[in-house]
């Protein structure tokens, strides 16, 4: 884990606890603490299948906050950024050409 990963996981902790009661239901904010979890001990996306499903859900949740209106796209995707930020980095997320 590195330190730009660590701050990433804090800065989508420190949303979920100062936004996330009034702005997310309880299984919205579950859904994003485990995708974070996940991402930030992930050491790859490609052999993680845990970890890709967790980020699809976040991008799905994502997309429906979105649309109900509930979170504007730009705020949204700040902390769908922070979240991937606490992942490995892309580099490392793609399989090595032999």
């Amino acid at each position: 884990m590195t330190g730009d990963r660590a701050r990433a996981y804090a800065r989508v902790t420190t949303t979920l606890r100062e936004l996330g009661p009034a702005k997310l239901l309880p299984a919205e904010q579950e859904l994003i603490r485990h995708a974070v979890d996940t991402l930030i001990f992930a050491a790859d996306l490609h052999g993680n299948p845990s970890a890709r499903a967790a980020c699809s859900d976040l991008h799905a949740l994502r997309d429906h906050l979105v649309a109900s209106g509930r979170w504007s796209a730009s705020r949204v995707d700040e902390l769908v950024d922070d979240v991937w930020s606490a992942g490995p980095p892309p580099a490392m997320s793609l399989p090595r050409a032999a």
